[in-house]
């Protein structure tokens, strides 16, 4: 991934880091995407915004081919989450449409040439219900290339941020599933912070859980949470779905969000399902099984710094022997 990297750090890159600075969020038309510099070999974090207490609504929808029904299923439910409360909600990958690369290029839609039915829904229904949503992911279609991508709207139905699916799941496990995204779709250019009224956010989309760079990046950045909607298949979500929530949220000592879409008998790709919320100290804080559900989680943002006072991984780290560098531009 060109945003970061591991490398090893001598003298010369601690050095650079005491040159490391944090700029604001550059607003790009309807954009907002936080660029935080950090050079390598840094000793603490980027600061954390306030904290503050945060309702969570994950929606684990019902995914079927008829995309205008996958709308009002997504409608539906951030309107059900906000009823009860929750000011923050998340929605899986790929809601709009079944996940498979025979669907990516028949329901992408062009959300830069706002030619998007369901930028347009998730954006009144945002402002509607005054709540943040992450809208999971769905197909986005930009020139002659295909994109994962997530979109971010504020309380007002501004979309703040998108977030195009960096690590791209491309595997083959013998006898179990062998699944190939780049066949349709590109990958996306590096990390999205986000500053919200619900936190700073750092997005990824399902197999970007698997890489704990990123995660190590959102957390440096300062991030709150991590969410990462996803649609992990049968065979590798029994085993690894929670526990890569768990693992980023312990690493990092931070939140971790993932939703997934409900499993469907229907469908030829069958999601794991297992929408779960995961505290800093890797505590589970709501989780579903496969059924379609909204799950419903109380964030206390002032845990973080009670965790990384309490066991202090950034200053214990050994940063002359390795440093995460941050090369986004």
């Amino acid at each position: 991934m060109s945003a970061t990297s591991i490398k090893v750090a001598g003298a010369s890159a601690l050095a650079a880091a005491l040159a490391a600075a944090v700029s604001r969020p550059r607003i790009v038309g309807r954009l907002v995407r936080s660029l935080v510099a950090r050079a390598a070999g840094a000793s603490t974090y980027a600061p954390l915004p306030p904290p503050q207490k945060v309702k969570v609504a994950v929606c684990q929808l019902n995914v079927t081919a008829d995309k205008t029904q996958n709308l009002q299923t997504a409608k539906k439910a951030i309107q059900d989450a906000a009823a009860q409360g929750a000011k923050l909600v998340v929605l899986p990958e790929m809601w709009n449409c079944p996940y498979s690369n025979d669907s990516f290029p028949t329901y992408a839609e062009d959300i830069e040439g706002a030619n998007s039915l369901s930028v347009d829904m998730l954006s009144a229904v945002a402002a509607e219900t005054g709540v943040t949503l992450i809208a999971g992911s769905i197909p986005e279609r930009c020139g002659d290339r295909l994109y994962n991508t997530c979109c971010v709207f504020n309380s007002r139905g501004e979309l703040l941020a998108k977030h195009r699916k960096v690590h791209l799941f491309d595997i083959h496990i013998p006898g179990k599933i062998t699944f190939k995204e780049s066949l349709t779709l590109s990958s996306g250019p590096g990390p999205t912070v986000v500053d919200t009224e619900a936190g700073r956010l750092g997005i990824g989309i399902c197999y970007d859980i698997r890489f704990p760079e990123l995660a190590q990046l959102y957390a440096a950045r300062g991030c709150q949470v991590l969410i990462f909607p996803g649609a992990f298949n049968m065979t590798t979500g029994p085993v690894h779905w929670e526990l890569l929530a768990r693992a980023r949220a312990v690493d990092n000592q931070i939140f971790v969000i993932t939703c997934s879409p409900a499993r469907n008998p229907s469908s030829s790709y069958q999601a794991w399902g297992h929408s779960t919320v995961v505290g800093p100290f890797a505590e589970i804080l709501a989780t579903t099984d496969h059924g379609p559900t909204t799950i419903y989680a109380d964030m206390d943002y002032s845990q973080l710094e009670e965790r990384r006072s309490n066991m202090p991984l950034v200053l214990q780290k050994r940063h002359d022997l390795y440093a995460l560098l941050d090369k986004t531009v």
